[in-house]
């Protein structure tokens, strides 16, 4: 027999960004629990509202499984003493696992005999257990805060008001900081009342009908369809941004859409600002024509029936409006700030403590920007522009706007370089900078601001590094990891003709310059190479498998361009099969012996065998066209070439004795082997492939 469990816990309104998390975690941990305590159950599923944590188990068995355990003791030399009688050791294993002496049994393990207990446990009544259970799992769950309340010493993300636990439609007995459970639920604030939860199955219709929908999924999905009807009859373009969704979802239990207006003079303010504006303040979804651009409108969410909507969407406009004229007076009054002066005060905010301010910062990045420049072969008007972009990128930190609202750095950079008359290239370079600023965003689109974003962001991890912070576990304060991506992308989608090595140059010579550096130049670069190679790796991970990106890795990844068409290429080849296996493996052949070659001077006239001149035939003719396609990036095309040399590397081995007893011709071949398997290595290291 079998009884649905819930379990209710209600609370003061948590924050929407804690919800997620908790709510998984509770089901998490009660699914545990049963597991653990031998107790079956079917289907599960989480319940979340601003006010409540649910879980609802269908069919949790009405008793504990019984369950019959042998375990392993001492052997039997030492569980019998010289008179045959049990010796401590073994009376000790006895008591430990609370059985008789004489149930022991003896099985052979690895041909030595031990003694064994077999331990039987009867199972109990569910009920019996299950408030002492969920009691635990209370008392276990964890939050990014914490609350206490009234004198209690026990602490939850918010005070726990009430509890239901109920199995079957008999309440559970417990009870956590003065709050007794039982079966009775709180409705909607306004709308709905307390009500009695007559069984758990019952949990998800009865607080429907007291206006709270518990089913996370259909919020979120009436929230949705309600802004879509909403659009397609205004004709609109409503942009539901992901993480905002996940906000409004977890702030109401009644959703209703409704939508409100604002003065169109507002909209000379530039759009991301009043997007901004409304998202972060106030929670609202803005309103965009068929070309993309804010129209004078909002959408937001009521927690609440659709009485008196007029009437809220007046409040809300009302509330918008003082938002709006706040972002005017501050876009309005940044636009009396000149770049020089913002600039100027960079030189009063500390970027870190051990390199300096802002203004210390944007100075190394003018140098790294520039020197990279140069590298690049750039011209001029480029190069001048560079310079330029480097100089003003961060000015925009000092403005009323980007103190407001953090997330518009570069953003309002741009516009106001635009409205001081800067060059068009500059003032896009100014917001380009930042990007990508985060997994799955793009590239700067331009040169200019593809140097001057990996110059800031090699400087940053040159910086930390040089001072010994290193990303470690989950600790990584100064996104240094998402910036060491952010400069493969740009490498990879500029296909700039850069190394890493010329990268972290360039930045270790400048912090040198201005003696900044508190490691040695050789140990930085290490870390920083090992550093990059982990990121290389992961983007790498993302379309190939995990030992295709082991075999290019290991074959070197300084040159960011050529690593991915590298993956991709022997990813496509492993996948023809038996194949490309077979030529793998006379790779792998000529890698094995070449390993024992003393030096790679290859010498022509030693060859005796037509087997080992056909190989170096094979290989010299195209072993220039092999490195061509490599330069180029030809990867598909140069793993071609190189597959070709299959056949007469298997003719060699077969009829070539490698290990041939005169010294000069057995050191010539393994040299003719090691310079082919220098060659393929240039490719990848075949070695880690698995099949």
């Amino acid at each position: 027999m079998s009884k649905d469990l819930l379990f209710e816990i209600g609370l003061e309104e948590v924050p929407a960004r804690f919800m997620r998390g908790a709510i998984e975690q509770l089901q998490e941990r009660v699914v545990k629990w049963l597991d653990a305590s031998r107790i079956s159950y079917g289907e599960v599923n989480a319940y979340a509202t601003p006010r409540r944590l649910a879980v609802l188990i269908q069919g949790v068995a009405e008793k504990q499984e019984d369950v019959e355990e042998e375990v392993k003791g001492p052997s039997r030399k030492i569980a019998l003493d010289e008179s045959g009688n049990w010796s401590k050791a073994a009376l000790g294993f006895a008591r430990s696992q609370g059985v008789d002496p004489e149930q022991f049994t003896f099985k052979e393990l690895g041909g030595v005999e031990y003694i064994y207990a077999t331990k039987s446990s009867k199972g109990v009544e569910t009920s019996s257990v299950i408030g002492e259970g969920l009691l635990s799992v209370l008392h276990a769950m964890t939050f990014p805060k914490f609350m206490r309340w009234a004198s209690y010493d026990f602490k939850f993300v918010r005070p726990i008001r009430w509890i239901v636990a109920l199995f079957g439609s008999e309440v559970i007995e417990l009870e956590v900081a003065g709050v007794q459970s039982g079966n009775v639920t709180r409705g909607h604030r306004f709308l709905g009342k307390d009500t009695v939860i007559s069984s758990a199955s019952s949990y998800v219709e009865t607080l429907r009908s007291e206006h709270v929908i518990v089913d996370i999924a259909e919020r979120e999905q009436m929230i949705v369809s309600q802004i879509e009807a909403l659009a397609a009859e205004k004709n609109w373009s409503i942009g539901i941004k992901e993480d905002l969704l996940e906000e409004v979802l977890f702030l109401v239990e009644t959703p209703t859409v409704l939508f409100g207006t604002f003065d169109s003079s507002f909209l000379n303010i530039p759009q991301d600002v009043l997007i901004t504006s409304m998202r972060e303040h106030q929670r609202y979804f803005p309103v965009l024509d068929s070309e993309g651009q804010l129209l004078p409108y909002f959408v937001t969410v009521r927690n609440g029936g659709a009485d008196s909507l007029e009437v809220i969407a007046k409040g809300n406009e009302k509330v918008l409006r003082a938002r709006l004229s706040d972002a005017k007076f501050f876009y309005e009054e940044d636009q009396k700030l000149e770049i020089k002066d913002a600039l100027s005060k960079l030189e009063t905010i500390v970027f870190q403590e051990e390199l300096g301010t802002v203004g210390d910062k944007v100075r190394r990045i003018r140098k790294i920007a520039d020197a990279l420049a140069a590298k690049l072969q750039v011209s001029n008007a480029v190069a001048e522009s560079v310079s330029r972009a480097a100089d003003i990128c961060k000015f925009d930190l000092v403005t009323l706007m980007v103190g407001e609202f953090p997330e518009l750095q570069g953003v309002m950079g741009e516009d106001y370089a635009r409205k001081a008359k800067e060059k068009e290239d500059v003032a896009k370079a100014v917001f380009e900078h930042y990007q990508p600023r985060f997994a799955g965003d793009q590239s700067p689109a331009s040169l200019i601001g593809a140097i001057v974003s990996a110059a800031d962001k090699m400087d940053t991890i040159v910086g930390c590094f040089s001072i010994n912070i290193i990303p470690t576990g989950s600790q990584d304060p100064y996104a240094l990891r998402r910036q060491a991506a952010g400069i493969v992308q740009i490498m990879l989608d500029h296909q700039l003709p850069l190394t890493l090595s010329d990268v972290f140059g360039v930045a270790l010579e400048v912090h040198a310059q201005m003696n900044l550096l508190k490691r040695a130049d050789e140990e930085v670069r290490k870390d920083l190479q090992d550093f990059f190679g982990l990121r290389v790796k992961k983007l790498l991970s993302e379309t190939v498998r995990y030992d295709v990106v082991d075999a290019v890795i290991s074959s070197g990844f300084d040159d960011i361009s050529a690593i991915v068409p590298k993956g991709e290429a022997l990813m496509a080849a492993v996948q023809t099969g038996d194949a490309f296996k077979t030529t793998v493996e006379s790779f792998n052949r000529v890698g094995n012996l070449a390993a024992k070659a003393s030096n790679a001077s290859v010498h022509p006239e030693l060859f005796v065998e037509e087997g080992e001149r056909q190989l170096h035939e094979a290989w010299s003719k195209t072993t220039e066209e092999y490195n061509q396609a490599l330069s180029k990036n030809a990867t598909a095309e140069a793993l071609a070439i190189a597959s070709a040399w299959k056949e007469a590397i298997t003719i060699f081995f077969d009829s070539v004795m490698v290990m041939s007893e005169d010294e000069a011709i057995r050191a010539n071949r393994l040299a003719l082997l090691a310079t082919i398997d220098r060659d393929l290595k240039q490719f990848a290291d075949f070695s880690k492939l698995v099949w």
